[in-house]
């Protein structure tokens, strides 16, 4: 089944009555097909014990319309039209935003869909959303459906930050000892297609690098998919000079993905004053070289990057993301966030954030700690997001991932993670829900303003593929 979209905005004058109408037809995304086709991970299973948690598929993503296909966004500038563009850049994010219900908040880029003219239509669906004089106002070059939840607000506004995350599945994680769950929280990346974990400690004055098992996409005789990940296929000591996780009752250090063919450790105790001192390593991921050293950041007042210790229970803290070749972490005031060049600790920028953040993980309150997480390329904050263009954005302070205890891993639209709280351990997944399921670049740009209303009307229908004579 072919779908095809046709779309029609209107946008009206309040002050001289004038319409101005603009018709435009779509291309379609996989980004449905990705949800309805793919299941990592085994993620739409029942998988383990009678308590585990799963998404119920009617009324959060079925019928397709208006769930899995139920809100709008508008961008200030043309999409990429190509169907694996499914979460572009966050360079430049949508400017106006609609889900599949009325909008009774205070977020002024929200509009509203119109519940009596919308309806499924035998072949399909119509969608009216409407914007008043004060809201989506802006440039507006392309449109995308997206899904009800990802229309709702996106990846967070001033009103709401957790409905762009749609949790699927959360496995409880019982027979594992401490031992095979360090394994698991000490994941640094994740290779979806090659069903794959790595895993980096520092124990000993040595970095200990351990290749996991991780049923994807293919299972093996003896696999479940609750209990696999901690199997070990590959295990290599990397002995450090220099490098080393701070000392005492909470060793403070922390390993993260360069997205750039390495990983990185770094160390540093928290200061609020003077310089900072980080020890580092990076290490490279095909053969496992490494250099070391250490950082000294000119009257640089730094977060811990992060820590790890097996105790009663095992718990990670992770403070840094790396983008772009840069490492970011909060400052000690929380009041902003450092961007520090890899290659060029001189090139060393703290980031204002135009306000003092809550600075709590993303988890709320549990032993596990996530402070940041980055997903596609936005950096994700308790109440805060940094685009990749570096504008800090501050969003209603929530928890989003209870329990999370490592970064977040990414494949298309899922997103997992491992964490716990005091013994209680878990695997987690969600779907990122702000996607693009169509692209619609405008011919020609324009503005809503607070003098006009706005009204669309989109209507999504199933068409016969064409038959070659």
């Amino acid at each position: 089944m072919i779908l095809h979209g046709e779309m029609v905005i209107e946008l009206t004058d309040e002050n001289t009555g004038t319409v101005e109408t603009i018709r435009e037809t779509n291309m379609i995304t996989n980004a449905v097909n990705h949800i309805l086709g793919l299941n990592p991970m085994g993620v739409f299973y029942k998988t383990s014990g009678q308590y585990d948690e799963m998404m119920v598929w009617n009324d959060y993503l079925l019928p397709i319309c208006p769930n899995m296909i139920g809100g709008i966004l508008l961008y200030p500038s043309a999409l990429t039209e190509n169907a694996n563009n499914i979460f572009p850049s966050t360079a430049v994010l949508p400017v106006a935003y609609a889900s599949n219900d009325v909008n009774a908040t205070a977020d002024t880029a929200r509009g509203s869909m119109n519940l009596v003219e919308s309806k499924a239509l035998d072949d399909g669906y119509k969608f009216v959303w409407e914007f008043t004089p004060s809201q989506g106002n802006g440039t507006i070059a392309a449109v995308a459906l997206t899904s009800a939840k990802g229309g709702n607000a996106v990846y967070g506004s001033a009103v709401n930050s957790t409905a762009g995350y749609l949790k699927l599945r959360e496995v409880k994680l019982d027979t594992q000892t401490n031992d095979e769950l360090a394994l698991l929280y000490s994941a640094v990346e994740v290779d979806f297609e090659n069903n794959v974990m790595y895993s980096l400690r520092f124990v000993d004055s040595s970095v200990i690098v351990r290749k996991l098992r991780l049923p994807v996409f293919t299972l093996g005789l003896n696999d479940k998919l609750d209990d696999t990940t901690v199997t070990v296929l590959e295990e290599n000591t990397i002995h450090c000079s220099v490098f080393s996780f701070t000392t005492g009752y909470t060793p403070y250090g922390d390993f993260i993905d360069g997205h750039d063919g390495y990983w990185y450790g770094f160390s540093n105790s928290a200061n609020s004053s003077g310089d900072a001192t980080m020890k580092w390593i990076k290490i490279k991921k095909d053969d496992l070289t490494f250099t070391e050293g250490t950082w000294t950041l000119t009257n640089a007042h730094l977060k811990a990057i992060g820590s790890f210790k097996i105790d009663t229970y095992v718990n990670r803290a992770v403070r840094g993301v790396i983008r772009n070749g840069y490492l970011y972490l909060v400052n000690y005031d929380e009041d902003g966030i450092y961007k520090i060049n890899l290659s060029n600790v001189t090139d060393i920028t703290l980031i204002s954030f135009g306000f003092t953040s809550e600075y709590r993980t993303l988890s709320g309150s549990s032993t596990s700690q996530c402070y940041m997480t980055l997903i596609n390329d936005l950096i994700i904050g308790y109440d805060f997001i940094v685009t990749a263009n570096d504008t800090v954005i501050q969003i209603a302070g929530s928890s989003r991932f209870p329990y999370i205890g490592t970064p977040m891993f990414q494949y298309k639209e899922f997103l997992t993670c491992f964490g716990g709280n005091y013994g209680t351990d878990l695997q987690t997944t969600w779907l990122l829900m702000p996607y693009l399921a169509s692209i619609n670049n405008l011919s020609q740009a324009i503005v809503k303003n607070a003098d006009k209303t706005m009204k669309i009307t989109y209507t999504l229908t199933e068409q016969e593929p064409t038959q070659n004579a």
